[in-house]
C-alpha cells in the first residue's frame, strides 16, 4: 500500500453534512462516501497549470488520497483497509477508469481484495472531485468472539 501522507496527516477531515464518516454496527463498519478533500479543505489531485487558473485533475492522485482518507477513518475504530469487504466507487467520467483502477490496485489485491462496484455519476459535491468511494468493512469484535 502507498503510504505517502500529505502535511495534514495528523488532522482529520470533517463531514460536510449531518452524518458520521464511520458507523459501526456489530462487526460491520460502514464508511460514508469519501473524497480526496483534505482537512484544510484543499483537494488532492488538483493542479493549477497556468495564470488563467486552468486546472489539471489527476484521477490517480485523487484515488490514492481517497483510500488514505478511508484508511484514516477506519483506524478511528481499530480497523484498516485490510478489513474492507465491499467497495462502491462513483466516477464522474468513466474515461478515468483506467487511472482509477491503477491507483486502486496499489491498495487491494485482485484475488483477496474486497468486492467492488464502480458507477458513473453526473457530478460530485465539488467540481474538482473526480471520484468518491464508500466502503463496508468487517472486523470481528472481541466480545463477539467470546460468545
Amino acid at each position: 500500500m502507498t503510504t505517502n501522507m500529505n502535511t495534514n496527516a495528523g488532522t482529520k477531515v470533517t463531514p460536510r453534512g449531518a452524518y458520521p464518516h464511520v458507523k459501526v454496527v456489530g462487526d460491520f463498519i460502514f464508511v460514508s462516501g469519501t473524497s480526496s478533500r483534505r482537512a484544510d479543505n484543499t483537494i488532492a489531485g488538483v493542479e493549477l497549470i497556468d495564470e488563467m487558473n486552468t486546472k489539471k485533475l489527476d484521477i490517480e492522485i485523487q484515488t490514492r488520497e481517497v483510500l488514505k482518507n478511508i484508511d484514516k477513518n477506519l483506524q478511528t475504530v481499530g480497523a484498516s483497509l485490510k478489513d474492507v469487504v465491499d467497495v462502491t466507487t462513483f466516477l464522474v467520467n468513466m474515461n478515468d477508469f483506467a487511472g482509477y483502477n491503477k491507483a486502486y490496485a496499489e491498495f487491494f489485491e485482485k484475488e483477496t481484495g474486497p468486492t467492488r462496484t464502480t458507477v458513473a455519476v453526473h457530478q460530485l459535491p465539488h467540481p474538482d472531485l473526480l471520484v468518491e468511494i464508500k466502503v463496508t468493512a468487517f472486523l470481528r469484535r472481541q466480545e463477539s468472539q467470546n460468545k
